[in-house]
């Protein structure tokens, strides 16, 4: 059988002031009436059913992942007492499905993501289960790019020996590479044999286990010793585990990683202007997220506002206006990855954040 495990801890930095620590960016409705967490589980129930979803969060989210997914399994809503990144994450989840079932297959899902095509979608992840399988492969979904982007990890595949899964062309990854200059992500670009990272995986439990058991021994050790229910155990657990991300800890290092070319209109949601790219734009070419507004010689602006006040917006072009119960965000939209230094920095202070 195949599980999903879905991330869903993070804290969503760069979508301030809409995005809180009590109720971060996957829980939000930031593309239709659903949360990106709720179309998360919606595009992969129909091949991966909800009973055999995981969810992994921070603890003090369980209760708002169970609100939010009524019919996944408490059972399978897991809170994370401190967050170690996304390999402790993994190994703990993979160790849980391997007691269930030890041939089970594995696909590993961020929960804050966007996707515009999900019948393709699907068959990409159904090639990568197809993959992995058929022996110890370790899958990932990497995006062809059409733009020199700086905001993502690149995937560098072997062009020469791909083969044919579900119709979807299969690669040995060459190497990966880290968030690039501008220059460095044009020639990538232009290269054509460099995707982005758009951290999604699928493996068979057997086959990440024993991945970790030789590239993060420590952490595989560890997670071995958890009894599943166990709070004490698993706070001892992350209180001892190296934070370390899957892709370093194991991806890297690992001489079985292929990658599935894939386009199906997908954007991490990383920044007010990624969710721009992807929202539906007036004649003016901007995107307004409000129940009144006042707008005279402004174009390609994105504009937010939970509140019953008019807002105006004169002469800006290229700008990000968001406005909550208590706090004002304008940025330019090219600088919008830089919102997460304003949390940062309220985060740390006397200011009321949350």
């Amino acid at each position: 059988m195949t599980y999903a495990l879905i991330m869903a801890g993070g804290v969503g930095s760069r979508f301030w002031p809409s995005s809180r620590r009590n109720k971060p960016k996957q829980f939000l409705n930031l593309i239709g009436d659903q949360s990106l967490l709720q179309q998360t589980v919606d595009r992969i129930k129909p091949i991966i059913p909800e009973e055999r979803i995981l969810v992994i969060t921070n603890a003090e989210y369980s209760d708002l992942v169970q609100k939010q997914l009524p019919n996944v399994p408490q059972e399978n809503i897991i809170g994370e007492p401190i967050g170690r990144n996304t390999g402790p994450c993994i190994a703990f989840a993979s160790k849980i499905i391997y007691e269930k079932d030890p041939q089970a297959s594995l696909v590993v899902l961020p929960s804050d993501h966007y996707v515009n095509d999900n019948d393709t979608y699907r068959k990409v992840i159904e090639a990568g289960i197809e993959k992995a399988s058929s022996g110890q492969n370790l899958l990932t979904i990497g995006i062809k790019p059409f733009r020199p982007e700086t905001g993502y990890g690149y995937i560098q595949f072997e062009e020469s020996d791909a083969e044919k899964s579900n119709f979807f062309s299969v690669h040995p990854v060459k190497t990966f590479a880290e968030k690039p200059d501008l220059q460095t992500a044009a020639r990538f670009l232009e290269s054509g044999d460099f995707l982005w990272n758009s951290g999604m995986f699928v493996w068979r439990v057997e086959s990440i286990l024993s991945e970790f058991e030789k590239h993060q021994p420590d952490i595989y050790q560890a997670c071995t010793k958890v009894k599943t229910g166990s709070e004490p155990e698993l706070k001892e657990f992350y209180d001892n585990s190296l934070s370390i991300s899957i892709d370093y800890g194991i991806m890297e290092k690992s001489d079985s990683v292929y990658v599935i070319p894939a386009d199906f209109g997908w954007s991490d949601v990383g920044s007010w202007m990624s969710l721009y790219e992807i929202s539906e734009k007036d004649e003016d070419g901007n995107v307004i997220d409000a129940d009144t507004t006042a707008l005279y010689e402004t174009n390609n602006c994105y504009i937010q506002s939970k509140n019953d006040r008019i807002v105006s917006v004169v002469g800006l072009q290229g700008v990000a206006v968001i406005d909550t119960h208590d706090a004002l965000l304008v940025c330019r939209l090219d600088a919008s990855q830089q919102v997460k230094n304003v949390y940062e920095s309220l985060k740390n202070g006397k200011a009321n954040y949350k």
